[in-house]
């Protein structure tokens, strides 16, 4: 017969701590690499900065909460925008709220260029910000992965669609963009 002593829990105490700082530390890494990309999925679905930030808190709690469970069967960037879009689409669910144009600018950063030039270039910026939160989601989501230099295959994997529809999507969605982009002139 044998005793069990309390230092026989201390190894998978201790392992546990590892684990979880090992999960800690790659939940980092992960909100690191992609922080810019999640705040521009978050800006693209959202009209404000305090939904934003908002959905910006619900995509990282979603990625804790999924990143143990990844097993790398896809790149883990796609693991992580599938996780943001799908927190996206259900944010705006729990909210139900009409999805506005807004004329809050989204923060650009800063190019080194001359003031005018800047100014320019934000005033584009704004205005093609402003035309992708009025496309239809389908549509938005499609030119946000690919603004995120995403390819057609992998933004098929984070929406769960066919490449060929992502092309189908893609195009329409500059139509849109295009006739979106005049009016706002």
């Amino acid at each position: 017969m044998t005793s069990f002593t309390a230092t026989d829990s201390v190894p998978k105490e201790r392992e546990s701590v590892d684990a979880r700082a090992a999960l800690e530390h790659r939940f980092d890494q992960v909100l690191a690499e992609n922080r810019f990309a999640l705040a521009r999925v978050a800006g693209s679905y959202t009209d404000s900065a305090s939904d934003r930030d908002d959905l910006l808190q619900d995509i990282a709690m979603g990625i804790w909460q999924a990143l143990p469970g990844f097993r790398g069967e896809c790149a883990e960037r796609t693991f992580v925008f599938r996780i943001a879009h799908n927190r996206a689409i259900t944010y705006l669910t729990r909210k139900r709220s009409r999805l506005t144009v807004s004329e809050e600018p989204l923060e650009v950063p800063d190019t080194g260029l001359n003031p005018e030039a800047a100014l320019v270039q934000e005033e584009r910026g704004n205005r093609l910000a402003r035309a992708v939160r009025a496309l239809p989601i389908p549509y938005r989501q499609v030119v946000m992965l690919t603004l995120e230099e995403m390819e057609y295959n992998e933004i098929a994997l984070v929406l769960g669609i066919s490449e060929s529809n992502v092309g189908v999507r893609l195009s329409r969605a500059r139509q849109m963009l295009r006739k979106i982009m005049e009016g706002l002139q």
